[in-house]
């Protein structure tokens, strides 16, 4: 059995790490604190954009503490001693002025069984001012940052309109480091016109950065996004179940074995979603490619170097 997970998988599991650090069974708690994003503000975001990144978070018109607290009040039913990281998940979280970042963040702290927090953000939306205040958050908690990268290619992040360039992501993962920070990337697998070595390039990158933690999804197509229209104009490849799986194994096998696997797949919403439906099976997706990193015989790191 991989080293890295309690259940059978071959690449280092959430529930493994957490296990592991906490010796307790622990939960994200995605949290929407309405923060707006500067993509959005200074133009139309990210081209494959939909609401903020809103899809698993049910009651995001409530104010943080009562989202926090409904969230916790249905997990506590079934795993009754399990611990919480509340998750400030849609928007750029790091896109306030600091004192509003501040009460947001620290409201939560005090809450019984929080044992960190997680902040989704964006790479050039870290000042030296949020930096040093983060740094010293971590020292109260454990603190996880996400940041989108999407890409290591610049190209590509230009044609989604990502807004910044990978230069900005390396030196925002070096800042988030050097304050000894969990740092987890977001990457998007079959973006248009990316070939398999742009996205295992961007794998490659990531084990050079050290980062601690990754996000990996599939490209999916919703209605009244700018992709939307792009794909109904060029009707761009998008990648079948098995060759997402293919890609997925593949740059799992390269990846460090101490880079913890956060996410695997996406989960769009059925009602928006126009391409690929086998995404909307995704517990289907997650059995394949456990079946076919068995049926090759390999695991997270076999051939990282």
């Amino acid at each position: 059995m991989f080293k890295y997970t309690l259940d059978n998988k071959r690449y280092h599991t959430l529930n493994y790490f957490y296990r592991m650090k906490f010796n307790n069974k622990v939960f994200k708690v995605p949290i929407d604190a309405h923060m707006s994003c500067p993509n959005k503000e200074n133009g139309n975001g990210c081209i494959y954009c939909e609401d903020y990144s809103k899809a698993n978070i049910i009651n995001s018109n409530e104010d943080i503490k009562e989202q926090f607290i409904n969230n916790i009040q249905v997990l506590e039913k079934k795993w009754p001693n399990s611990f919480y990281i509340p998750y400030f998940q849609a928007g750029t979280n790091t896109y306030a002025p600091l004192d509003t970042l501040k009460k947001l963040y620290e409201s939560l702290l005090d809450y019984p069984k929080v044992v960190g927090l997680a902040i989704a953000t964006r790479p050039d939306v870290l000042s030296k001012e949020v930096l040093d205040y983060l740094e010293e958050l971590n020292k109260k908690t454990f603190l996880t940052i996400e940041l989108g990268l999407q890409s290591s290619n610049d190209k590509t992040l230009e044609f989604i309109k990502r807004g910044h360039n990978i230069e900005c992501f390396i030196k925002a993962v070096k800042e988030l480091k050097k304050r000894h920070i969990f740092v987890v990337a977001h990457i998007i697998n079959g973006l248009p016109y990316e070939t398999e070595e742009d996205m295992l390039n961007t794998v490659k990158l990531l084990n050079d950065l050290q980062v601690d933690g990754v996000k990996i999804h599939m490209l999916y197509i919703s209605k009244n996004t700018e992709l939307a229209e792009i794909y109904a104009k060029e009707k761009f490849p998008i990648l079948t179940k098995e060759e997402y799986i293919d890609i997925v194994i593949k740059e799992l096998e390269i990846l460090d074995e101490r880079i913890v696997i956060e996410r695997i797949t996406g989960d769009p919403i059925k009602e928006t979603l126009i391409v690929p439906e086998w995404l909307l099976k995704k517990f289907c997706v997650l059995n394949d490619i456990d079946k076919e990193m068995v049926r090759r015989d390999t695991y997270q790191g076999k051939k990282a170097k």
